[in-house]
């Protein structure tokens, strides 16, 4: 070993002991920082005013210019709180306040993190062991079941036993609770708040309001929430900034929140009952007992009964088509559905009513996300299925005027659904002159489209009397569901254009008149409060046309093929039906024009 060398070794051994010493002398030092706190073991810097801030406090041993950072579960800086401060020996610092977010301003991420205090004068910095968490990630939350009831679909209430709904979580809740919201009928508005016990994963509602009261009937979504350590809030269905649960077209809500208050309800029928025969109408009581009856529109009851089974047999009075009405009824609520019968002898007219649109309008949850399921909101819709309203919607000033009118007047027809199209069961279009539909008719499957849009252009009559219809498509499973809704096409299925219905108050006026359409009729039809406007039609010009005075198309009659095409387009005309004479005129031209 040259004496170079040894020399090198030899300040190797003394740099070695005395880091060692120093080491040691560190070790057995008095621990300068002192009553080292934080406000809080986990932070949530999301903004909702809960731990969104961390505060730390400590105390130092002797005089020291410090610098104090918040460092990363590697040690490297996030954010420096403080930099070159003096301060004395035992005098606690003022509350440092971390928001969480680094130097450029950011939200840091999820993690733990410690604080960094820098003894200047020392020459050493000391990184606290007591560590913290921030959390910004909400608790995920899922209501897995509802019971006491099983099987798939929405718990119901009221039970027969008087037991209430139960409500069962993913895990146990901390600072939990349930939100329980009405989705139908609209508005969609909060109803009953319950709380969830510490630590529980169950939950109970009993049906009532925020008053104490029970609730109404209709569709209910129960939503958990809790919050985690740091105050994060988790939610079982997101909310919107009104605190409403948010819903995303042709998508089911998370879990199986779905709640059902519904005594009494009835389903209708999805095919006529031929004249002579009876008809099963299913009935939902709850097991209880309820009383029924079946009339004739507009008229008493011809038959009465109370039962509590599932379903009621009963034969309608009359050999004629007729569109009837079973009502179930229980205490002060009633559910009413409509029921169709044919008498089977060829009549000229084929009056149509529109089931797929009564169900795809139902707001009744069929699958218990506590939605209800509705082909506006992208589906899918059972069509065998109990109403969720005392009658389809719009049924009272669409086909239920219409159809009293035609039997008041003894007007004979065939009468069918659109479900009996589709299966090819019950009356059909052939071999008829014309086809009434009678109320609305939003959706319909391409094929039983296709049907009316041969019948049309092979010479037969098509009178619209609902609006907004023959511009969609729904596929009908083998199943009876209906699937896949679309949105409104560019035209309907003949090819004519329409604008959206208009709310005012119009007046409108018969013009040109091929057909004779407004003959009886003062050729005026005022003071309506929505009107459709058709753009444009097939051909150039119209067969008959009235208009408001800014010329828009509302009333109007045009050629397809053979055949012709009245659409009204004046959604209150059917309920004017019996004060109205122009109306009476104009149906009992269009009647005239169905039946040649």
């Amino acid at each position: 070993m040259t004496r170079l060398a040894q020399l090198f070794f030899a300040l190797l051994v003394i740099a070695t002991g005395a880091a060692f010493f120093l080491a040691q002398k560190l070790k057995t030092a008095d621990p300068v920082l002192l009553s080292f706190r934080i406000s809080a073991k986990a932070i949530s810097p999301n903004g909702d005013g809960r731990f969104d801030r961390q505060r730390i406090t400590f105390r130092l041993k002797r005089n020291e210019l410090i610098d104090v950072a918040v460092v990363d579960d590697r040690g490297d800086r996030v954010r420096e709180l403080v930099s070159g401060l003096r301060l004395p020996a035992y005098r606690t610092i003022s509350p440092l306040v971390w928001n969480g977010r680094d130097r450029q301003g950011a939200v840091v991420a999820d993690g733990r993190y410690r604080i960094r205090v820098t003894l200047r004068r020392e020459g050493r910095s000391i990184v606290v062991p007591q560590s913290f968490l921030v959390d910004t990630t909400p608790p995920k939350v899922r209501v897995i079941s509802i019971g006491p009831g099983t099987g798939p679909g929405p718990e119901m209430l009221p039970r027969a036993d008087g037991r209430p709904a139960e409500v069962t979580l993913n895990s146990p809740a901390r600072d939990g609770r349930l939100l329980v919201f009405r989705t139908a009928p609209l508005p969609v508005e909060q109803v009953a708040e319950v709380p969830i016990e510490q630590q529980s994963d169950e939950a109970r509602w009993n049906g009532r309001g925020a008053n104490g009261r029970p609730v109404a009937a209709g569709t209910y979504l129960v939503v958990a929430q809790r919050r985690d350590a740091a105050g994060v809030l988790g939610s079982s269905v997101p909310l919107d900034a009104q605190g409403l649960p948010i819903t995303v077209y042709g998508q089911r809500l998370p879990g199986r929140g779905g709640i059902t208050v519904r005594p009494i309800a009835a389903q209708p029928p999805l095919l006529p009952t031929s004249a002579g025969s009876s008809a099963v109408v299913a009935v939902d009581g709850g097991g209880e007992r309820y009383s029924w009856s079946l009339s004739s529109l507009g008229k008493s009851a011809s038959r009465r009964g109370r039962s509590s089974a599932g379903a009621v047999r009963v034969k309608p009075p009359g050999k004629s088509s007729q569109l009837f009405l079973f009502t179930a009824k229980r205490g002060a609520l009633r559910s009413s559905v409509p029921l169709a019968v044919d008498d089977g002898q060829k009549n000229r007219v084929l009056v149509v009513l529109g089931l797929m649109t009564w169900q795809g309008r139902n707001p009744v949850d069929d699958d218990g996300d506590g939605e209800p399921n509705l082909l506006s909101t992208g589906g899918p819709a059972k069509l065998a299925r109990v109403l969720g309203s005392r009658l389809p919607a719009r049924f009272a000033f669409q086909e239920k005027p219409i159809m009293s009118w035609l039997d008041s007047n003894r007007y004979r027809y065939d009468l069918t659904t659109d479900y009996g199209l589709a299966r090819g069961r019950g009356p059909k279009l052939e071999g008829h002159s014309g086809v009434l539909l009678v109320g609305d008719t939003v959706w319909l499957p391409p094929a039983v489209a296709s049907k009316l849009r041969n019948f049309v252009a092979d010479g037969g009559t098509l009178v619209e009397a609902g609006t907004d219809s023959l511009l969609r498509s729904v596929t009908l499973t083998k199943k009876a569901n209906l699937v896949r809704p679309l949105p409104a096409a560019t035209a309907d299925i003949f090819g004519s254009t329409l604008e959206p219905a208009a709310k005012g108050n119009f007046d409108v006026t018969a013009g040109d008149d091929e057909i004779d359409l407004f003959r009886g009729t003062s050729g005026l039809f005022n003071n309506y409060e929505a009107i459709e406007v058709t753009k444009t039609v097939p051909e150039a010009k119209p067969l008959a046309s009235a208009v408001t005075p800014e010329g828009a198309l509302t009333i109007v009659a045009f050629r397809v093929g053979k055949g012709t095409v009245i659409r009204f387009g004046l959604p209150q005309l059917p309920s004017r039906l019996t004060t109205d004479p122009d109306v009476q005129g104009l149906m009992t031209r269009s009647w005239q024009l169905l039946s040649r």
